[in-house]
């Protein structure tokens, strides 16, 4: 079952493609100007298109929002959804199915949760003109960045999980900050390419549905190997219950206290809601497959940061170091972690495909 994952960037997209053809969907490429892949290979945003041109019912799928969870976001984009045909069972006279592989291309193929310039594209996709500072980051940030080695770092960490608690320091953490471009979390002070790309696709391919089903593929919070689909929004006042009825009790959501994650802000979904047009219904989540606990994840988060402030890129992607961030990420050398995460996208995916079929409207 490990074998359906991506051994690197390279490799995944070319099964993306060749999948994607296979199944005779239209395709569309967005290249990253000014950067390359380890390989010198091009870094690409593409996305695949089944159904009819002007579909109803729009069930959205995106990978490799935070780079280095591409891996298990594009195997189940290219196993399922392609290979499987289940994106091609899913299409219909008025449904449509988008895959959006590699939304943070650059990431992905450096083995980087962030993009080309530190920058977290999931917290982007705010006003940068008033950005929501986090001033609990500002108290955190010198021990994130500022550790000489693992030892320190690791009991720095420590002290101020005693400090402030679990929950308190995730949030801290977590939420997203903008005042600290070398840090953890950072949402940059302009829009990424990232999203500029995202934007057209959302104008030039999502908008004009009436229904939208948005899944954005994520790994690192939460029980080892469960999928938990977080609830991530839809204008309406009935788009909560909505998500519950297509997801069941799994469903949680952030502001609710009921997910493995705590509130973000500035994440893909917002420019989705942005989007819809005026009878727009969007029913959104993040389906996020835990890995490690979560101090494992933050001190891999810490020491890739550290990496990459001291080392090139083309020197830290070959780092032994980068054994941290990949178990914390993508531990692909897991079979058993590999077989729960095809098998819990395959339901969900399911889930969401008769949630659109459903339709619900009156």
């Amino acid at each position: 079952m490990a074998a359906t994952f991506p051994l690197d960037y390279s490799r995944a997209r070319s099964g993306f493609l060749g999948a994607a053809e296979e199944a005779g969907a239209r395709l569309r490429t967005f290249t990253l100007p000014g950067h390359r892949g380890p390989d010198g290979g091009e870094l690409c945003v593409d996305t695949a298109y089944l159904g009819p041109p002007d579909p109803v019912e729009l069930l959205v799928t995106v990978s490799g929002t935070h780079g280095i969870e591409g891996f298990a976001g594009s195997a189940c984009q290219t196993g399922i959804l392609l290979r499987e045909g289940v994106a091609r069972a899913a299409a219909g006279p008025t449904t449509g199915v988008l895959l959006v592989h590699a939304l943070n291309p650059y990431g992905f193929a450096y083995l980087r949760r962030v993009n080309e310039d530190n920058v977290d594209v999931n917290r982007n996709f705010v006003d940068h003109d008033a950005p929501p500072h986090n001033n609990a980051y500002d108290a955190v940030h010198g021990t994130l960045v500022g550790a000489a080695d693992d030892a320190e770092l690791m009991a720095a960490l420590t002290e101020l999980r005693g400090k402030l608690g679990p929950e308190r320091l995730q949030e801290a953490v977590t939420r997203g900050q903008y005042r600290h471009p070398d840090g953890l979390f950072y949402g940059g002070d302009a829009p990424a390419w990232s999203r500029q790309v995202f934007r057209t696709v959302v104008a030039e391919q999502i908008t004009g549905a009436a229904d939208i089903g948005y899944i954005d593929l994520h790994t690192g919070l939460g029980e080892r190997g469960v999928g938990e689909p977080i609830f991530r929004g839809g204008p309406d006042a009935d788009a909560h219950q909505r998500a519950r009825r297509w997801y069941g009790d799994a469903l949680t959501a952030s502001e609710h206290g009921t997910s493995s994650s705590t509130p973000i802000v500035g994440n893909t979904a917002t420019a989705v809601a942005d989007g819809l047009g005026a009878d727009g219904r969007l029913t959104a989540i993040t389906l996020e497959f835990g890995t490690q606990p979560g101090p494992a994840v933050l001190l891999a988060l810490c020491a890739d940061t550290g990496l990459h402030r001291r080392s090139p890129p083309a020197e830290a992607v070959r780092s032994d170091r980068k054994r941290l961030i990949r178990d914390a990420f993508c531990p692909t050398d897991d079979a058993r972690w590999c077989e729960q995460v095809l098998d819990r996208a395959r339901e969900v995916f399911d889930q969401a495909r008769v949630g659109l079929a459903a339709g619900e409207r009156g």
